[in-house]
């Protein structure tokens, strides 16, 4: 199946351009804001794995089970995110900091010595060491500014016991 790109509602367009420090600004403003790692990962037609590090993740709804991922423009797997009608998040552990080191650079081999198996129909790639690990099919597509925000429609989540991976003043770091 295809999904074909259609015109997306458009989020943060319309304001006025920030003054030269907003930018800095709220950048080091978040970075106050601890958030989850995570790898987000599809294929493409080809059938090729593609994927991304990602802290801007979270639970959207519980019924029906949504969450939201955004992805930046940017990102060499923006084209693919952009059109792929399934994706799973791997929601990582304390022992998965490299792999999220690897995941987040720009040009490397993302999937070379990484344990990701392929999930039976769909042959999405997931972790199966992950903390948690969440199949979604993409039930929307937002236009957020430098970001495309997915809507996933949870189709399966399995969770495991594990001390998580967070990004927290610019660095991997743990909770507890």
């Amino acid at each position: 199946m295809t999904v074909r790109p259609h015109p997306l509602p458009q989020v943060g367009r319309s304001a006025p351009p920030p003054d030269p420090g907003l930018a800095a600004a709220f950048r080091d403003a978040m970075a106050c804001l601890a958030a989850p790692v995570t790898i987000v990962t599809t294929v493409d037609a080809h059938d090729t794995p593609w994927g991304f590090t990602a802290s801007a993740v979270c639970s959207l709804s519980m019924e029906p089970p949504l969450l939201l991922v955004n992805i930046g423009r940017s990102s060499s797997c923006f084209p693919t995110f952009r059109t792929a009608p399934r994706f799973v998040v791997n929601i990582l552990g304390a022992e998965h900091r490299e792999l999220a080191a690897r995941f987040a650079l720009h040009g490397a081999n993302r999937f070379a010595a990484a344990d990701f198996r392929r999930a039976e129909g769909t042959r999405l790639p997931y972790l199966p060491d992950a903390t948690a690990v969440v199949h979604c099919a993409v039930d929307g597509r937002l236009d957020g500014g430098d970001h495309l925000m997915l809507v996933g429609r949870v189709l399966t989540a399995d969770a495991r016991p594990g001390q998580p991976l967070v990004w927290h003043q610019r660095a991997f770091g743990t909770v507890g």
